[in-house]
């Protein structure tokens, strides 16, 4: 009569580190999946975002035009002549360009990753000028 299941034996020592390594490694797969999705997530958005700066860039600069055109118009109904005008309206677009400019400058000014060259460096934060 064979009606008693044969033991199970107890898992040895080389099968719990195979069954450890396996499981491991698909930890790391799922992780490395989890990562290409968010990256891949996170990318789309990217490119949805710099879309929509696109758009609203040429928005932002038909508005100036139409401003500056505006400008133009009233200054000629004053009776201002055209040179005048164009002239006017060269001078307020190069003073926002320069403002524009400097202010990039300031921005390039700073060197990019200091806090993480300071902290790998040890070294103190220098006080604000």
């Amino acid at each position: 009569m064979a009606d008693a299941a044969p033991l199970r034996r107890a898992p040895g020592l080389g099968d719990l580190l195979g069954r450890l390594l396996g499981e491991s490694r698909q930890l790391v797969s799922d992780y490395a999946l989890l990562a290409a999705l968010d990256a891949r997530r996170a990318a789309i958005r990217l490119a949805l975002l710099l879309g929509a700066v696109l758009i609203a860039a040429v928005l932002v600069v038909t508005a100036w035009m139409a401003l500056v055109a505006g400008g133009i118009v009233a200054l000629l109904g004053q009776g201002a002549s055209w040179i005048t005008a164009l002239f006017v309206a060269a001078l307020i677009n190069l003073a926002g360009a320069a403002a524009l400019a400097m202010w990039v400058r300031s921005l390039v000014t700073e060197v990019p990753f200091t806090a993480l060259v300071r902290q790998l460096r040890a070294q103190a934060p220098e006080e604000p000028s």
